[in-house]
């Protein structure tokens, strides 16, 4: 029901979070971290993009500027050749009287407005003395003077050699403004006492620039198809890559789970076929190495339950008449008795080593099973420390509680946890140099700890990682005076992970050893910190330090705080 409804939310959320558009950066973020199509097909349209926003701008700038410069050309002629007629038309006139050079300047307009393809015209009197027989200004189609510059009036009026254009924005049909060009010329009048006109032609290139529209349109829409047809063919030709990379991802993911048995379909003879064949060689080699370890683990799993237990017979034979022997050890010889001491002791250690030997077989063959009950860890803590009292001071050690949590029962198996507690302090007082050994309980909402701090000799970083090896001692050389059998702390942690907790441990020559273990509330796996944490800070270290071995522990934990000390 549980895998159920989680299954069912997963599914729900990524709809829910697409629909809210404030989500969005999130989902595409984490898109482009998990998939590479995505991020390859996004990378293809963005430089794309960019190729194909370069090309168009380059060739709606370069189609504009042609554009224009061909329109210019064609005014500049057509201005040219029709201020050319109408000097002719000027020049073959004789001299007369007032009237006739208005009905000439009249032809030369009409002259004007035949040769040229402008809607507009300007002719005005470039002397403004008085005269009675100079020709009126005048002015064909809209008036256009205000688009006129005054540099480009007297370049015109100061110039009779050359033609001048300038660029202008002219008034359009619905008044409207419309790019235009506007080109400025000298006419000559043969009556000295009249002197020049200036006559200017104004180009509406209303025409050309909805041709570059149209242009620049075209080319953005073919740009926007070319676009999305290469989005179209990276997705295709993606697909074809990324769906044999997607399979071998998934199945090697169910490999790494435990699935030996998943291959890849190969399919075709190119490279993608020769990555899936070298894939399920792997696979086929991996299974069988897997087979084969897994055989050879329960062949020795087997071997050790079965010595085991073929062992406990003779040993239980042997510890009743080592125990006979050592009861009668007073009537022997100084020498005899020692060796019958001796002898019940190695048999003890035997019979702990056998027993720790089947806890490992089961923990091996994952047989074990455990027994929760409600269980206050300050308590139980209570109960070790007071079952060690006696071997604590036998080395020294002033071995105190402090507990401001633990107390409410939580879930776990008791039996277990006592035997996790006497190893962590039973190392604690062997290696603790006849030191103070403060042992800690607290809980928070999630999970409840215990750690066991002593101030001994401490172990350097590489021999805290292994300190839960099997059988392995930091110094070999230093016997054990409690009896252990190298395995404690390997069934300690097992316990712990049984337990779906954690222990761990802070050790540092010369400051001692900190062993810390976490238990959750419910029966899940703790997440998060322990209430109790592993490495102490700094000033608790220097203020433990100063303890020393006769010194009260009091003096750092105040007592007058309920369940603050025990």
């Amino acid at each position: 029901m549980g895998a159920a409804e989680t299954a069912t939310v997963t599914t729900r959320v990524p709809v829910a979070g697409w629909r809210d558009a404030r989500s969005w950066p999130e989902g595409v973020a984490s898109l482009w971290r998990h998939s590479l199509r995505f991020r390859t097909i996004l990378v293809t349209l963005g430089l794309t993009a960019l190729a194909v926003a370069a090309a168009c701008l380059w060739m709606a700038a370069s189609i504009q500027n042609d554009l224009f410069e061909s329109r210019k050309d064609q005014v500049l002629d057509e201005a040219q050749r029709a201020t050319a007629v109408a000097q002719a038309t000027l020049d073959s006139a004789l001299q007369g009287d007032a009237e006739q050079l208005q009905t000439l300047m009249q032809s030369v307009g009409q002259t004007l407005a035949q040769q040229s393809s402008s809607d507009a015209m300007w002719v005005y009197r470039i002397d403004d003395s008085p005269s009675s027989i100079a020709p009126q200004d005048f002015r064909v189609g809209p008036s256009f003077e205000d688009v006129i510059t005054d540099d480009l009036g007297d370049q015109v009026e100061d110039d009779a050699s050359k033609q001048w254009w300038q660029s202008v924005a002219l008034t359009g049909a619905d008044g409207g403004s419309v790019p235009g060009i506007v080109v400025g010329q000298q006419l000559s009048v043969p009556v000295s006492e009249i002197g020049p006109y200036a006559l200017f032609f104004a180009y509406d290139l209303e025409g050309a620039a909805q041709t570059l529209g149209f242009v620049q349109g075209t080319l953005w829409v073919v740009g926007i198809a070319l676009v999305l047809l290469i989005g179209g063919i990276a997705w295709f030709v993606l697909r074809s890559v990324t769906t044999p990379i997607a399979e071998a991802a998934e199945t090697s993911a169910k490999l790494a789970a435990g699935e030996l048995d998943v291959r890849l379909h190969v399919r075709g003879e190119d490279e993608l076929a020769t990555l899936g064949r070298s894939f399920n060689a792997m696979a086929d080699s991996i299974e069988s190495q897997i087979k084969e370890l897994a055989d050879l683990s329960l062949v020795q799993q087997r071997f050790v339950s079965d010595v085991s237990h073929e062992l406990r017979t003779p040993l239980t034979t042997i510890r009743l008449a080592a125990d006979m022997i050592n009861d009668q050890r007073d009537e022997f010889d100084p020498a005899t008795a020692r060796a019958a001491e001796l002898l019940n002791a190695q048999v003890q250690r035997f019979e702990t080593l056998l027993t720790d030997l089947l806890e490992i077989s089961r923990y091996d063959a994952g047989s074990v099973q455990l027994e929760r009950e409600p269980t206050s860890l300050a308590h139980l803590a209570e109960d070790v420390i007071a079952s060690m009292q006696q071997l604590a001071e036998q080395h020294g050690s002033d071995v105190r509680l402090v507990a401001p949590g633990g107390y409410s029962p939580v879930e776990m198996d008791p039996r277990r946890v006592r035997r996790v507690v006497r190893n962590l302090l039973g190392n604690a007082i062997e290696h603790g140099e006849g030191r103070p050994i403060v042992v800690t309980v607290d809980s928070d909402q999630q999970a409840v700890a215990i750690g066991v701090r002593d101030f001994g000799l401490g172990m350097r970083a590489e021999d805290a990682e292994r300190v839960f090896d099997r059988f392995w001692r930091a110094d070999p050389s230093r016997t054990r005076t409690i009896g252990g059998t190298g395995l404690g702390l390997s069934i300690a942690l097992g316990d712990a992970r049984l337990h779906g907790g954690e222990l761990t441990v802070w050790s540092e020559l010369g400051r001692g050893t900190n062993f810390v273990l976490t238990l959750p509330r419910q029966a899940v796996r703790v997440v998060g910190g322990s209430p109790v944490p592993t490495e102490p800070a700094d000033d608790e270290i220097s203020a433990w330090e100063d303890l020393g071995i006769t010194q009260p522990i009091d003096v750092l934990f105040d007592s007058s705080n309920d369940g603050s000390e025990r």
